[in-house]
């Protein structure tokens, strides 16, 4: 029933508020160690969350954990999705960070394809790549991600292409209003599973700033 409500039961990743206004957060997180999943939606039946049952199996969140260990892994919160272009025919990079964002799969103008990554933030406890179970299926990547810096809006209810593009342009304008120089593309953070009442859900934008 908790998590029907929007209860978050799960780890989440520790971080430092460095401002706080009515518009947004300034966050600090320190490194930490992730697993994470590059495809193209278009051969995931259009599903910008088909990355989530390679890295579910990974941990063992579906049954016995797809790792060297066969080590089963807590899940955290929250769910990391990113969308972005790549030339076709490149190598697909596997540095970008994760939250949820909304795509069109297929090549898009100008011979560009768009690829989701999806992250799984691993607990705590894992604070080297060397230290978290290696994964099966060569599609899952562990890695680690440095300290980073990001202004933060939070929001409840359905996180929808529309609603996240809002949220995305009022914060970017409200951090370049105050001086923050953007460095990068927005993130979006998802804190509930799929099942728990949309008025119910936390969902966060990131953009990463200097």
């Amino acid at each position: 029933m908790g998590m029907i409500l929007g209860k978050i039961t799960v780890e989440t990743p520790k971080h430092e508020v460095l401002q706080s206004t009515n518009e947004y957060e300034i966050r600090k997180y320190p490194s930490s160690v992730i697993a994470e999943v590059t495809y193209d939606p278009t051969q995931m039946n259009g599903n910008k969350d088909g990355g989530f049952t390679i890295l579910a199996n990974y941990i063992g969140a579906l049954g016995n954990p797809q790792n060297n260990k066969a080590e089963s892994v807590a899940m955290t919160a929250p769910v990391v999705t990113q969308s972005k272009a790549e030339d076709v025919g490149e190598k697909i990079a596997m540095t970008a960070p994760v939250v949820t964002k909304e795509q069109r799969g297929g090549v898009a103008e100008g011979g560009e394809k768009k690829m989701i990554t999806m992250q799984f933030i691993l607990p705590d406890k894992y604070k080297r790549v060397e230290d978290a179970p290696k994964p099966l299926d060569e599609r899952v990547v562990i890695k680690e991600e440095g300290e980073r810096k990001y202004g933060v809006v939070k929001f409840s209810g359905v996180a929808s292409d529309g609603v996240v593009k809002d949220k995305v342009e009022g914060l970017r304008i409200a951090l370049e209003k105050d001086g923050y120089k953007v460095i990068g593309e927005h993130l979006l953070a998802r804190y509930n599973p799929p099942w728990t009442l949309p008025f119910c859900r936390t969902n966060e934008v990131f953009i990463p700033v200097e």
